[in-house]
């Protein structure tokens, strides 16, 4: 059963600045908090807060300003220390109001753009790499999505004699999709009829979108019939799979050094392995205008303690997916921002390449 969804708004967008502006003292005493926390974990006091915003503010007055910015939610004072901690209204007032670019640095942006200089193979292949490198950038779980298939043609379809028992049926899309299925025969079946066969099921799906290759040709051999009977199972499964978004979740094992809580992390897993509710999780942040959602604001109970940082994915300027970053509402902001639309950038210009170019690499 999909984790129940709060009812809480979403804010309408962490592009524009939906916190309401504090003064430039106190806005500077929450950014120190806030940055601070992310890096360290731990409460901050106000003679840490008096080294890093180099106000030349007395620590009396720091400490009233920090109870003003409690009071008003910003901020949370746990039961067993002085010092305060950001909530997730003092989270959403730090990335609203970013003052660095939420580009990447040099080096990221180097090593993302030498990744999809060299990563070859189907396209299924650099999804799953495209996760693991966004994994790699930022330390949090990744996840990439990516719609299906549904208005790719097909460029090819092949059946192989494996055995005389079994072919091997394989599909090429017009994205650089390719699918393989092996099908068993229920008798032996020659080369040269399964070779009949892979001609005229080609030539019935050869430029078609997958949705609409059923029915199947019929043939008036019936040693031909029996191949394209058998088939037909494995092609329907092909045709489901495509109208189905793709899921490849990156960085898992990274979850345990992120997050404090044994439970969250259990948490989040579960969540990462349903595949449906990941897709509405980002689809959800996208489509309520945000690229960065924090604590209860995404709507998932179980990840109350997680941010969702998203970016979306285009073709000929069509939404086509989004990558996403799920990390602790303590992660690094700027830096995890940068990486995903370095990633989702470069991803996009590669879907869109290899659909111009007719799904090659």
């Amino acid at each position: 059963m999909p984790p129940s969804k709060s009812k809480r708004p979403v804010p309408a967008s962490s592009n524009t600045k939906t916190s309401p502006a504090l003064g430039e003292r106190r806005a500077s005493i929450l950014d120190a908090i806030v940055s601070r926390y992310i890096g360290t974990a731990q409460p901050v006091g106000s003679g840490q807060v008096a080294d890093a915003t180099g106000l030349h503010l007395s620590s009396a007055t720091i400490r009233s300003e920090m109870a003003q910015l409690e009071q008003e939610g910003y901020l949370a004072q746990p039961h067993t220390s002085a010092g305060r901690i950001p909530t997730d209204k003092g989270y959403r007032y730090f990335v609203d109001h970013l003052t660095t670019p939420t580009s990447a640095s040099t080096p990221e942006l180097k090593k993302v753009r030498t990744f999809f200089d060299e990563v070859h193979g189907e396209l299924e292949e650099v999804l799953e790499r495209s996760s693991t490198l966004l994994a790699d950038l930022t330390s949090y779980a990744s996840v990439v999505v990516a719609p299906g298939h549904t208005s790719s043609q097909v460029r090819s379809m092949q059946l192989v004699s494996l055995e005389p028992t079994s072919v091997l049926l394989l599909v090429i899309l017009s994205d650089g999709t390719v699918d393989k299925a092996t099908v068993t025969l229920d008798t032996p079946i020659e080369e040269a009829v399964v070779a009949e066969a892979s001609v005229l099921l080609d030539a019935h799906c050869r430029g078609r979108q997958m949705v609409d290759i059923s029915p199947l040709p019929s043939s008036n051999s019936p040693a031909v019939q029996a191949v394209l009977t058998a088939v037909q199972a494995s092609v329907i499964e092909v045709e489901q799979g495509a109208t189905n978004d793709h899921v490849f979740v990156g960085g898992p094992s990274k979850l345990a050094d992120a997050f404090d809580a044994v439970e969250t992390v259990r948490s989040v897993l579960s969540i990462l392995e349903e595949q449906l509710v990941v897709v509405s999780l980002l689809r959800d942040v996208l489509n309520s205008g945000l690229s960065v959602a924090i604590g209860q604001e995404h709507g998932f109970e179980p990840l109350a303690s997680c941010a969702v940082i998203v970016a979306p994915l285009s073709i000929d300027g069509k939404p086509a997916g989004a990558v996403g970053l799920l990390g602790p509402t303590r992660m690094q902001y700027p830096a995890a921002m940068a990486a995903a639309n370095a990633v989702g950038a470069e991803l996009s210009e590669r879907l869109n390449r290899r659909k111009n170019d007719g799904g090659a690499a």
